[in-house]
């Protein structure tokens, strides 16, 4: 259990790892290339639909843009598609592993909906599927004809999804699954609409046909579509580092901002590679959002009714760390030394909602949390931070005493 807990943990670290950056591959050429198309310069002569000269790295780059295609296929062409596919194959990976082997503690509460764990992950798994065939289908539509309609309809139903998993999931897992959800589209957008179209034109020229030019519009779409959706999706990847934005009743509202937020960015600075004049009035239309959502992060479902608390009962692995040798020292450890942060209602100056959200008030509290307690406070001195409760060596010894102890329980009665 000792091994396995440690190893589990780094091997989480390093799927988060490689999406980071997998995804900051991603974005970096999707950001590079959306710019470059808006800053083109077309007012040249020849077949070429725009021209751009730039300068990185001591070296000077011309580059030149082709509406449908070029008259003949390159020898070498560099298709743009891995960054994309790694960074959803490596988020997926990530959400198994953290909301749904972990789904009992990160993914279900049961306050909302009492799921069992598989109809939880099923829920997760199915919502992310649906969600790119019901887009899909909209694109395809006589709605596809009205790019600033279908937007409009896009941004609605990523509202109603915002709502449905905040009704279901935990606060965390709500944000980081519409993050996915949203990801998922992306990702999606790339494999089975941009690469096929390109392949098309790719196979057209090599077969001597002129590509149609239908292909191109139908990416280019999509291609918007994912420009629009890029930083709404990253602060939804951060979220679950900040219990401000999840740990509150309207965290689906401030989700919605958040994609409001990342249209004006992103007009902002599209607008500024068009080489048009900067529109100003999104810096003010960003700030107001920011701050309205920062207030809804002060909202507090909690009642304060300590006694419901108390009473809620035990799954039957939190019962098994309770029960064991060494659970009462541990408990009066983490609430002498932890509990003030980790409170419904902190009571240490300064710290309005617990870190990560992460109660440490109950003996539910505590055996739910357990390998997180050992994880961060046995084995590491990530808590306290500077061990400012100061929190002796001895009490981090029966931490992992005890951990180690109601682990090899649990795997003998498993």
């Amino acid at each position: 259990m000792y091994d396995l807990a440690i190893m589990w943990d780094w091997f989480a670290f390093a799927v988060r790892w490689l999406h980071v950056i997998t995804a900051v591959a991603w974005i970096g050429s999707s950001f590079y290339f959306v710019a470059l198309d808006l800053g083109l310069n077309r007012n040249i002569k020849g077949p070429a639909d725009g021209e751009e000269w730039q300068v990185h790295g001591g070296g000077f780059y011309h580059i030149q843009k082709y509406l449908v295609a070029p008259a003949a296929m390159p020898e070498h062409l560099i298709w743009f598609k891995w960054e994309s596919y790694w960074t959803w194959i490596s988020g997926a990976a990530l959400l198994m592993i953290v909301y749904w082997v972990g789904a009992e503690l990160f993914l279900i509460d049961p306050a909302k909906a009492d799921l069992a764990v598989w109809q939880a992950i099923l829920i997760s798994a199915g919502s992310l599927t649906i969600g790119w065939i019901c887009y899909d289908f909209l694109c395809k539509s006589p709605l596809g004809e009205t790019p600033t309609a279908l937007m409009l309809l896009l941004f609605v139903i990523l509202v109603v999804m915002s709502w449905g998993y905040h009704q279901i999931f935990t606060g965390r897992a709500a944000l980081l699954h519409l993050g996915a959800f949203t990801a998922t589209i992306m990702t999606a957008n790339v494999f089975f609409i941009i690469m096929p179209n390109q392949r098309v034109v790719v196979a057209d020229l090599k077969a001597g046909r002129t590509p149609d030019p239908k292909y191109g519009k139908i990416a280019k779409l999509r291609s918007t579509h994912n420009n629009y959706l890029t930083l709404p999706v990253l602060f939804l990847m951060l979220s679950n580092h900040y219990p401000l934005a999840f740990a509150t009743e309207y965290s689906w509202i401030i989700a919605a901002l958040v994609f409001l937020i990342g249209v004006t960015i992103r007009h902002y600075f599209n607008t500024m590679h068009m080489r048009k004049p900067v529109p100003n009035w999104t810096i003010l239309a960003t700030i107001v959002l920011f701050i309205l959502l920062a207030w809804l992060s002060t909202a507090n479902t909690w009642d304060g009714d300590y006694d419901a608390l108390e009473a809620q009962e035990l799954t039957a692995r939190e019962q098994m760390y309770a029960s064991t040798a060494g659970f009462d020292e541990v408990q009066d450890i983490v609430m002498g030394r932890c509990s003030m942060c980790h409170a419904r209602e902190p009571v240490w100056e300064g710290i309005h909602q617990a870190p990560k959200g992460v109660h440490l008030e109950t003996i539910k509290d505590i055996t739910r949390e357990a390998r997180q307690i050992y994880l961060q406070a046995g084995v590491s001195h990530a808590m306290p931070p500077a061990n400012i409760t100061e929190l002796p060596a001895e009490d981090r010894a029966k931490i992992r005493v005890w951990f180690n102890s109601a682990g090899r329980d649990v795997a003998d009665a498993s």
